[in-house]
């Protein structure tokens, strides 16, 4: 009776000390709900580009897609640059109109700055482009501008997917890839004003609004080849336009010709271009496929020539030119050991109408556009596709143009412009399948 007694008394104060222990864990479990929730409200509550808060919303699906890893020496990111990169992994707009892709179906790429006159134009053309619905189009951006997004959020002609350059001079005001307070501006001397950079071969400090064209282009092409997931494994030719390049209704036809006639016909070419590589030029309306240097309008390649390409980075990233185009033409091309040749057609399927320089022709009243409007003439051959399948290959050797020994135009010689170009090739894990050029 006694022992009964005891072992009841015993057993209250364990219940009780069990109760207090459940206590403690539900107001711990309770605190941390709360934080969580706070964070998250604080985070959905900072400043984001106008019209992206109900889309950014699932970072670990984000880092997923990507095959993301960041690098130490990529740049401290500012507010906008993160919301940007989670904005990179959300899906293609339009799924609904357009579920699947054709199945050799070749991507478009247009990379773009701020010229919504441009834009406008482009956009417009290729609308009319035949075929265009069976694929996706993926429009880079290099900074974030909204007159830009509306022209993009418009696009109802086929799967569309926005991405943005997140280490892009443009979204950062303060700090590099952006304007730094120490940074040496134009020809001062750094050691006499202790100032941070490197000046290039003409005595000249960075511009980041000048280096970001050569940034975009290279963080554009190790993020759609290395990175997306709509994009990491295709293997066939990507289709490269930028936002002032007319293209004709029969472009989308006319590549997948040049494309599958590439290596019957010239097995050694590494491309297959819409236009001349010489901007003026219209083509020379010749019964014969053109084999020529490879151009910087409507030109695309497979994931064979890309790895080629990336295997280069450090040529690339080091030959003192803001210009991507010079810098390949001048440095990475010859570097191959054989000349790099791109197949096209005998009449122009794109056409260049920019005419005015570096990022100009933003607003109304700026745009570089004669009169306001292009004027280009489509013709009925411009329609359809126009390349026959009997021609043979009539090919241009020694054209005029950038080679090796071109020293290049500067502009490119602050060391970490250099080095943040070497990161974005090591910024993806490199995937995917190769296939002969």
């Amino acid at each position: 009776m006694v022992s009964s007694t005891i072992m009841a008394v015993s057993k209250k104060p364990r219940l009780r000390l069990r109760d207090v222990a459940l206590c403690r864990l539900l107001s711990v479990v309770f605190v941390t709900l709360c934080g969580v929730l706070l964070m998250i409200f604080l985070l959905a509550s900072n400043s984001t580009p106008s019209g992206t808060h109900d889309i950014i919303d699932n970072i670990d699906a984000y880092h997923h897609d990507l095959k993301f890893e960041k690098l130490h020496d990529l740049p401290h990111q500012n507010d906008l640059s993160l919301r940007l990169e989670r904005l990179n992994g959300l899906p293609p707009r339009n799924l609904d109109l357009y579920p699947t892709l054709a199945r050799d179906h070749i991507v478009v790429v247009l990379y773009v700055h701020n010229r919504p006159q441009y834009l406008k134009v482009v956009v417009e053309s290729l609308s009319r482009v035949v075929g265009i619905s069976e694929t996706l189009l993926i429009v880079s951006h290099d900074g974030y501008f909204e007159e830009m997004n509306k022209i993009i959020d418009g696009i109802k002609f086929c799967q569309v997917k926005q991405i943005y350059a997140t280490y892009s001079p443009h979204l950062f005001s303060d700090s590099f890839p952006g304007v730094s307070a120490n940074d040496c501006k134009e020809k001062d001397d750094a050691g006499e004003k202790l100032c941070e950079g490197n000046p290039d071969q003409y005595g000249n400090h960075r511009s980041p609004k000048i280096v970001s064209l050569k940034h975009h282009w290279w963080w554009m092409m190790n993020t759609i080849w290395n990175g997306l997931r709509e994009t990491r494994d295709h293997s066939g030719h990507i289709l490269f336009i930028e936002e002032d390049h007319f293209i004709f209704p029969n472009a989308y036809h006319n590549l997948q010709v040049l494309t599958s006639l590439k290596p019957e016909k010239c097995p050694d070419c590494y491309a297959a271009n819409l236009a001349p590589s010489d901007v003026n030029s219209r083509g020379e309306g010749w019964a014969t496929l053109i084999a020529e240097r490879m151009g910087n309008v409507g030109y695309s390649f497979n994931r064979t020539v890309w790895k080629k390409i990336h295997n280069k980075a450090r040529e690339f990233c080091f030959f003192d030119d803001y210009n991507w185009d010079i810098t390949m033409w001048a440095t990475v091309y010859p570097s191959f050991g054989s000349p790099v040749y791109t197949l096209r057609g005998p009449r122009t399927s794109a056409v260049h109408f920019g005419r005015c320089g570096l990022h100009q022709g933003q607003g109304e009243n700026k745009a570089c556009i004669d009169n306001g409007m292009v004027n280009i003439n489509v013709e009925e051959p411009d329609t359809v596709s126009n390349i026959e399948l009997n021609w043979e290959v009539h090919t241009f050797k020694n054209q005029p143009g950038y080679k090796a020994g071109f020293k290049g135009w500067g502009g490119w010689g602050d060391n970490r412009d250099r080095h943040l170009c070497l990161s974005f090739a090591k910024m993806y894990h490199s995937i995917g399948t190769a296939s002969p050029l």
